[in-house]
């Protein structure tokens, strides 16, 4: 059978008054069966539903993972070292007080100021 045919007959076998029978015996006057094996639908579903897919799926997203986890710890470490720069430069020294902002206050100093006595 030419491609011209089949095309005719994919053509003729999409109107609505169409026979799907009449496209199925013209084929196989021709000598062309489209008959499927017992495995065929095992195969198919095999296919479909197969690990592959999700273990390739899991390996890209574990990958992508540890790409987007590698940026966000080096920009943290970053921001982390210049902070620790910025209140060397600042208070002159890396201590607890630094960190908190205390500066060279006392404790009594800290309850008076906050409680307003």
């Amino acid at each position: 059978m030419k491609p011209s045919d089949i095309r005719k007959l994919i053509i003729r076998s999409l109107s609505e008054d169409a026979n799907p029978r009449e496209a199925a015996d013209t084929l196989e006057k021709e000598g062309i069966t489209y008959d499927f094996g017992n495995s065929f639908g095992g195969i198919v579903i095999d296919r479909i539903f197969g690990t592959r897919e999700k273990v390739i799926r899991e390996m890209e997203f574990l990958r992508s993972m540890r790409f987007i986890f590698n940026r966000v710890a080096l920009t943290g470490i970053a921001a982390i070292i210049l902070l620790l720069i910025s209140i060397f430069i600042a208070e002159g020294s890396i201590s607890l007080n630094s960190f908190l902002g205390i500066g060279n206050t006392y404790d009594e100093g800290m309850i008076s100021l906050l409680t307003g006595n």
